[in-house]
């Protein structure tokens, strides 16, 4: 009975945290017409910035494989 109230309990203060987000305003419209200036964001590509990433995830993942063998031994 004790987990069964915990859990409403947590459902009902899950409920009342995200309530207030359905009052948030929503973006402006377009303004029409041409865009002036650069890109928002600066128009850089993020092709290898992933690749980046992917290659220290894999390597720090590597390390972490290699030390457990280690202590395994």
């Amino acid at each position: 009975m004790k987990k069964l109230l915990s859990i409403f309990t947590l459902m009902v203060v899950m409920f009342l945290m995200t309530n207030p987000l359905a009052a948030q305003q929503t973006s402006p419209g377009d303004p029409g017409g041409t865009p002036t200036g650069p890109p928002m964001g600066g128009g850089a590509p993020i092709g290898g910035g992933t690749l980046i990433l992917l290659a220290l995830g894999a390597a720090y993942g590597g390390k972490k494989l290699h030390t457990l063998q280690k202590e395994e031994e």
